[in-house]
């Protein structure tokens, strides 16, 4: 599991009603932040570039899901999903792929290449396209699902928690959560004086497919999206360009 800083994020209120978007929502992580979502009340758009595992996740979550087929790395889906949404709250960026857990040095540039196009371009193309519709939202709520690896402060220094010998994801995967916090601080500036909160979240090592240390960990997806859900709630005085473990608690940068 991630350390933790010792900022706590106050929980936003109980119940609020609203549309949200969430990407990869059709497993792990991201099905979970729907499921809570949809217990507070939310309609949730099922992000999900495979129609078949999004409608199975959609029949699993039950009403107020609604499958929402998209492909994070291509525009052209991006831009027909958004103009099926007349309306939206939240978006939860959480779709991310992962590599071989590769040093830079043995890393190829085409590897590089294809997470970033998932973790940080898509994040940016997802963003862009619903920023619209979201921008009519009293409480607009962007949350990027980040990953403690991206923390320089918890990979640097004399006891890292994070370098190169801990094993899953590698430089690629790390690399992209880490432009994926500078991105997340950067929305949250340019969009602050229209009423958004912006913030990334570091959900822990959870039992997902993302890499095969991720699927062996036994850590509980739910709790890590309860910590999505939470930012996902914030109320207006909450914080923004943050980045928060799952617990509510600062995660350095």
């Amino acid at each position: 599991m991630e350390e933790h800083g010792s900022a706590s994020v106050a929980a936003g209120p109980a119940s609020g009603a609203g549309l949200a978007l969430v990407t990869g929502a059709n497993n792990g992580i991201g099905k979970e932040i729907a499921r809570q979502l949809l217990s507070c009340g939310f309609t949730v758009y099922v992000g999900a570039r495979d129609a078949e595992r999004g409608q199975a996740a959609v029949g699993e979550l039950g009403p107020g899901a609604r499958l929402l087929v998209l492909d994070v790395t291509d525009p052209r889906s991006v831009e027909a999903a958004a103009a099926q949404v007349p309306a939206l709250d939240v978006i939860v960026n959480n779709a991310g792929v992962s590599d071989l857990g590769q040093t830079p040095v043995e890393t190829e540039v085409d590897t590089l290449r294809r997470v970033y196009e998932t973790n940080v371009f898509g994040v940016v193309t997802v963003t862009n396209a619903f920023l619209p519709v979201l921008r009519r939202s009293a409480r607009p709520r962007i949350v990027n699902v980040s990953s403690g690896t991206g923390s320089l402060g918890w990979s640097t220094g004399p006891n890292p928690q994070f370098d190169h010998r801990v094993g899953g994801a590698g430089a690629a995967y790390r690399s992209s959560k880490t432009a994926l916090n500078a991105l997340t601080v950067y929305y949250a500036q340019t969009l602050a004086e229209d009423g958004f909160k912006v913030n990334a979240l570091a959900p822990g090592l959870r039992a997902t497919n993302l890499n095969a240390r991720a699927a062996e960990s036994g850590g509980d997806p739910a709790e890590a999206a309860a910590g999505a859900v939470r930012l996902a709630l914030l109320p207006n005085d909450g914080p923004t360009a943050g980045f928060f473990s799952w617990d509510g608690t600062a995660a350095p940068w």
